[in-house]
């Protein structure tokens, strides 16, 4: 593609990935010269405000001419008004909007040659080469069948007298790059599309609501959501509300699943249980193909069981509301990345969509990815199911196999005593919180304690960290105990911002052998870390820590070595973006204000960047990217600039809690308010332990729920392979001391020694971030900081979709 060229691939089931241009250094006004377009089609999904208003920034930073085509391809058709320049204040406050700002529709006109000959004059006449479109399959199909016409139409064009000579040598290429944008997430080739975590967001909300009520009235709930032809909302949402049910098209029930289904919810209410809920995706179908619709089911549990029950259609409410920080980050980051794949591109390059594989921002073929997508469709029509799973993908693919544990987990009968709780395996796991709480650590106790009891173990609940260790709460935690945790903040368990050492090993090492703990999971922040590791490099004196440990990064401030995502990270940014947006509409009215807002982190820049980035902030100030004063001086410049030339009415400045011991935010408060006088005024803002609370968001309780079943099955097998002849535990080989992270696309256990090199911890840091170097500076260029430069290490790659283990 352009000039990272790539060799093709024979295997049928892989798609070459190249890597993206995301962080290398860029100079501005590179790509002065050229015009490029960018509009939205078919459906809209929240977060396409966030790649529009990336497409025009990162195209005004490289000095293009922009151009909003309005209404998608019918405002192509269309032309005149409907095809305007873009200006950088033009895309000001639109990233937090849900929906498109620029329209979106469909066009039969466009379906026709004659609609695409008046599409291509209209362009031309803008001089127009290169078109960012951001739409479903069918967008981007017509797309790529617009872009393989275009000499035709230039040569019909011509032949009429439409367009001169110049301007057909000066426009004889169209250059297309795409940008998935559906709610559905079913396009293979990326992890994830724009829209699908905010209409995830729509859905937990809704089934969390529903739940209260449900369990007021012991009602049953039937919930259809949207998923013609893909079932991934239905299937994530009931990975994070705890449904008892699903039904997707790709996975369609057995033979008799009337029955079944009818058993398992009569059962739930035998535990003593209020409510069942199932969650349905709308193109659902049973084995032989079949329709099955939300009534349907509704009518079963009400005959069968005698069940109140009762439907609610989610529709378009799931397409509604604002972004969710994922998706304006997810927008922005693929927008600046499809500007920069147009301005690689040459006549012969194939088009190419923008996707997101792991961390990383990466290009793929379009065609390809769309006749994939299609193969997974043919694949159902077949009935070959299984097919069908497989190519959508790991992380579908990880998603339901996670499902379908839980869904089959039942204590055994003859282990459990009345209360439900498995007894007498002879074997104890323990589960503790360690450090601040965060969101998400609840529904990894609830799949670890699960997980657990069904393999024959006894799970011991820690309560409060070391205190409940030392002091004697340590508990055992039955199966119905959990019941709800998943959808629930804080920490339930209770935990404690402390170290094993600061209580003293000995005195941990002999509660632990007075319990006869088996194995530990520790669900924390670095706190959690740092205290196993003190426990392993003590093995050697206390017999009580050769036991398997694994650690579960679990904190706000993603600051834990070993992994990208720490649980609790995506519901605190949340949080901040939410209330950052407060923050400016307060504004609304008020003339020229700048808001200083200080997020939590200690030394780790991670949420005051990423909240940057999906908050639209101008600056965000952090520890691991050093200012000073003359900084300070050049972003009060900036604002004056933007406020007064531009019209743009707030600013919003973020600084993380431990940035610079000197310019704290009192001071740059100050400074802000001194040096904007006649300019604009300043407003200060401590979110504080905000950041903390709410409910946890959708990738949370996956993430929690997906980490702790993998940490349970490795903790047994670890515990089973050094087992000794006298039914004890001797386990000190440093694989049996871990953190559970995901790096990149893959769920991996790393020991805590290995990590120890990588980590600062006075600091409280790993020593290398891979979003200092891939977010930082989009984050100044969107806010056109143009003395910037885009940097980081790319690599071009290819990679087997169905290689890697995706989280």
């Amino acid at each position: 593609m352009g000039e990272h060229s790539r060799e093709h691939l024979s295997r049928k089931d892989s798609i070459w990935i190249q890597t993206g241009r995301e962080g290398q250094e860029l100079d501005a006004g590179s790509a002065t010269g050229k015009s490029l377009g960018v509009f939205t089609s078919g459906g809209d999904s929240q977060g396409m405000n966030s790649a529009v208003r990336a497409v025009v920034r990162m195209g005004s930073f490289l000095g293009c001419k922009v151009y909003y085509i309005k209404e998608g391809y019918q405002g192509m058709v269309d032309g005149g008004d409907h095809i305007i320049e873009a200006s950088w204040a033009s895309s000001s406050g639109i990233m937090q909007k849900g929906g498109t700002v620029i329209g979106s529709a469909r066009c039969a006109d466009f379906r026709q040659r004659e609609g695409r000959l008046k599409a291509a004059k209209n362009l031309i006449d803008k001089n127009i080469t290169n078109l960012v479109v951001i739409g479903g399959d069918g967008s981007l199909t017509g797309a790529n069948l617009f872009r393989q016409e275009w000499n035709s139409l230039l040569d019909e064009l011509k032949a009429t007298d439409r367009i001169t000579d110049e301007q057909r040598k000066s426009c004889s290429s169209i250059n297309i790059v795409g940008m998935v944008g559906s709610i559905d997430n079913d396009f293979c080739g990326t992890d994830m599309t724009i829209g699908t975590d905010s209409a995830l967001h729509r859905i937990i909300e809704s089934v969390d609501s529903i739940s209260t009520t449900a369990s007021s009235h012991q009602r049953a709930f039937v919930l259809e959501v949207m998923g013609r032809h893909c079932g991934y909302l239905a299937l994530v949402a009931a990975l994070a509300t705890e449904a008892d049910w699903v039904l997707i098209p790709e996975c369609p029930p057995d033979k008799g699943w009337e029955k079944t289904l009818c058993k398992k919810l009569s059962a739930e209410r035998e535990m003593g249980l209020r409510l069942n809920i199932v969650i349905i995706a709308e193109g659902a179908i049973d084995i032989e193909g079949n329709p099955i619709t939300a009534n349907m089911v509704k009518d079963l549990i009400t005959n069968e069981l005698k069940y109140d029950t009762r439907v609610t259609v989610l529709g378009h409410v799931q397409r509604g509301g604002k972004p969710t920080a994922f998706d304006r980050i997810l927008g922005a980051r693929m927008g600046a990345e499809a500007v920069l794949a147009l301005m690689d591109a040459k006549p012969d390059t194939p088009a190419c969509v923008v996707s997101l594989d792991g961390n990383q921002t990466v290009r793929v073929p379009l065609m390809e990815c769309v006749e994939r997508t299609k193969s997974v469709q043919e694949a159902m029509n077949k009935k070959n199911f299984q097919e069908a799973v497989r190519l959508r993908g790991k992380s579908f693919q990880n998603n339901l196999a996670t499902y379908l544990r839980l869904s089959k987990l039942r204590p055994p009968k003859v282990m459990c005593d009345p209360t439900g709780q498995v007894c007498s395996s002879g074997k104890k796991l323990a589960v503790m919180n360690i450090g601040a709480p965060a969101c998400g650590a609840n529904a990894a106790v609830r799949s670890f304690v699960r997980f657990a009891l069904t393999k024959g173990y006894t799970v011991l609940g820690i309560h409060d960290s070391f205190d409940g260790l030392l002091y004697g709460d340590v508990k055992p935690i039955g199966w119905t105990d959990v019941h709800g945790w998943t959808c629930q903040g804080g920490s339930l368990l209770g935990t404690k911002k402390c170290t094993a050492a600061r209580y003293g090993l000995d005195k941990v090492a002999e509660k632990l052998k007075e319990h006869d703990i088996s194995g530990l999971l520790i669900i924390g922040g670095f706190e959690a870390y740092h205290s196993a590791l003190q426990m392993t490099e003590a093995r050697s004196k206390y017999d009580a820590f050769c036991i398997p440990m694994v650690v579960i990064p679990c904190t706000i401030s993603n600051n834990v070595p070993g992994t990208d995502f720490s649980l609790g990270a995506d519901t605190a940014l949340n949080e901040i973006a939410d209330i950052c947006d407060r923050i400016k509409q307060s504004a609304t009215g008020t003339k020229r204000r700048v808001f200083i807002v200080e997020v939590m982190g200690g030394y780790c820049g991670y949420l005051a960047t990423m909240a940057g980035l999906a908050g639209g902030a101008d600056a965000a100030y952090i520890y691991e990217d050093p200012f000073n004063i003359t900084n300070l001086r050049d972003d009060v410049i900036h604002l004056k600039n933007k406020i007064i030339q531009l019209g743009v009415q707030r600013g919003l400045i973020l600084r993380n809690e431990n940035a610079n011991a000197n310019y704290t935010t009192d001071f740059i408060h100050q400074m802000f308010s001194e040096e904007g006088k006649g300019s604009f005024t300043c407003r200060k803002n401590v979110l504080g332990h905000m950041q903390q609370g709410g409910v946890p968001s959708p990738f949370d309780r996956n993430y929690g729920t997906k980490m702790a079943s993998k940490a349970v099955d490795y903790m047994i097998t670890k515990v089973e392979e050094n087992t000794t002849e006298d039914g004890k535990i001797k386990s000190c080989t440093k694989d049996s001391a871990v953190l559970l992270g995901m790096c990149r696309r893959q769920l991996l256990f790393t020991p805590l020694e290995e990590l120890r090199e990588i980590t600062d911890f006075e600091k409280r840091l790993p020593k290398q971030q891979w979003w200092l170097s891939l977010v930082r500076p989009l984050l100044r260029i969107m806010t056109k900081h143009s003395n910037e430069t885009y940097r980081a290490d790319a690599i071009l790659t290819n990679v087997d979709l169905e290689d890697d283990d995706n989280a």
